[in-house]
């Protein structure tokens, strides 16, 4: 157990403390009495001393620590996607409460990043990177399920040889004899994949298709991110003053 009355115990300014005995003015810090002037940090008496020192320890929020917490948000996002996508193809359960996870994930990493600093700017970008991971994760997972759905079965090559095209047909153009190759499709690797990352993301709510699933997990994932948004928010430390304490009466014994 620590010595109240040392120098090196730990401040406590999540709660606020207040003392049943009037007239005991002192650092809840540092415990020494106070004389003067005093502040409140988050609503707990602190001497002007020990402020000072949370002032100082305070994170600030600069270009830098944004740029890392960013940078590990990304890293996080990327974490839940694999943590979401591994998971479902992996038990076949498509479980919206691993969006929870994600979301902690996220948020504890931009936290990490930023070296405790938050605000609002982290916490957009919580969001955004939370809400990216969960609906991006579809592509892999569906990727997956397509590739173990039997295949449609092919008609025979002659066959597809000897019908004319409906284009060939429309146009007049003569058509494929057998053996002719035919000219392949040039595919546009770029676009495909934005085409991808536009289902994906819009996956949350083209799961509104089956209207009481699809609600719940748009719920799920609305949770998830309400977890990285409050993570983000980092420490909030609110240090109010200086204040001037009251003049003691003539003849009143300074508190012990």
């Amino acid at each position: 157990m620590s010595d109240p009355n040392s120098p090196l115990r730990t401040p406590q300014f999540s709660t606020a403390e207040y003392s049943g005995q009037p007239g005991t003015n002192r650092c809840k810090s540092c415990n020494q009495a106070l004389s003067g002037s005093y502040y409140r940090l988050n609503g707990v008496i602190a001497c002007p001393a020990c402020a000072q020192k949370v002032r100082v320890q305070i994170p600030q929020d600069t270009h830098a620590a944004f740029t890392r917490g960013l940078v590990f948000g990304v890293g996080g996002a990327i974490l839940g996607l694999v943590l979401y996508a591994v998971f479902t193809i992996m038990t076949g359960w498509i479980i919206g409460y691993v969006s929870l996870a994600v979301g902690y994930v996220v948020g504890k990493a931009i936290r990490r990043g930023s070296g405790g600093v938050g605000g609002r700017r982290y916490q957009i970008a919580a969001v955004a990177l939370t809400y990216a991971a969960v609906s991006l994760a579809a592509i892999p997972i569906a990727i997956s399920q397509a590739s173990k759905a039997p295949h449609a079965a092919r008609a025979p090559q002659s066959q597809t040889l000897r019908a004319p095209s409906a284009q060939s047909a429309a146009t007049g153009a003569p058509a494929a004899e057998p053996g002719q190759p035919v000219a392949k499709r040039h595919i546009n690797i770029g676009a495909a994949l934005a085409g991808l990352a536009l289902i994906g993301l819009a996956s949350p709510f083209l799961s509104l298709a089956d209207p009481l699933h699809g609600a719940i997990g748009l719920l799920i994932l609305f949770v998830g991110i309400r977890i990285a948004w409050r993570i983000a928010a980092g420490a909030s430390i609110q240090i109010l003053g200086p204040f001037k304490l009251p003049a003691r009466a003539p003849g009143q014994a300074p508190a012990a």
